[in-house]
């Protein structure tokens, strides 16, 4: 007797008293801890995406061109990445020159650009995570792990949701998916906090309401 069906036989034997009808083991996970409203919940991700040491930024649509520009300026920003579906209204005042988003670049083109802006999927309040698909106004996995300024847009409330479990409800998973919980850090070396190990080493965050939404949360 092999050794394979040795332990196939014992296997055999261990379940020799198991019914194949079983009922399924129900799991009742909680989908969200506590009842929020949406505007708690947004400020709920505002919270913990600075506490991840994101800067958070909010604005209305119409002033995102402005807020946008003021933040590039502030960086000292001479070049900004773009994603090819990037709504190209949102840097209509910035002054920083648009590189557009390149299969053929190198890692260390993409090392020498200033900063990047993309949209998201969608933003995880209680963790406070922001998740990028590659769509095309996200662009490639990589313009958002080399370059060390990353400039992130979120639209409230429509982008964003309660939970992890919420949030898994909206995105497709055979997509390169980007989870970013503040910027790239790492405290593996004497509990000593690194930024900037495997990825941006700021991270921005614009929460970003329609006008009529702005007026409601005042």
């Amino acid at each position: 007797m092999s050794s394979r069906e040795r332990i196939l036989g014992r296997v055999r034997r261990a379940l020799s008293d198991v019914s194949g009808e079983d009922a399924p083991i129900e799991r009742t996970y909680l989908r969200e801890h506590g009842d929020r409203t949406v505007e708690e919940t947004v400020e709920l991700l505002a919270e913990n995406l600075a506490d991840y040491r994101a800067i958070v930024h909010r604005c209305t649509t119409a002033d995102l061109p402005a807020t946008l520009a003021g933040m590039l300026a502030a960086r000292g920003a001479k070049t900004v990445l773009v994603p090819p579906g990037l709504d190209p209204s949102w840097l209509t005042e910035a002054g920083a020159d648009q590189v557009p988003d390149r299969a053929g670049s190198t890692p260390h083109e993409l090392d020498r650009i200033d900063s990047v802006v993309t949209a998201c999927a969608v933003a995880i309040a209680e963790t406070g995570t922001i998740v990028l698909d590659g769509s095309p106004d996200q662009g490639r996995r990589r313009i958002t792990l080399v370059p060390d300024h990353h400039i992130c847009v979120v639209r409230v409330p429509d982008q964003v949701v309660s939970s992890v479990p919420q949030g898994l409800e909206r995105l497709d998973p055979v997509r390169p998916l980007t989870w970013i919980s503040g910027p790239s850090a790492t405290s593996d070396i004497e509990l000593d906090r690194v930024e900037g190990v495997h990825g941006p080493r700021t991270l921005e965050v614009v929460l970003v309401a329609d006008q009529t939404s702005a007026e409601v949360n005042s």
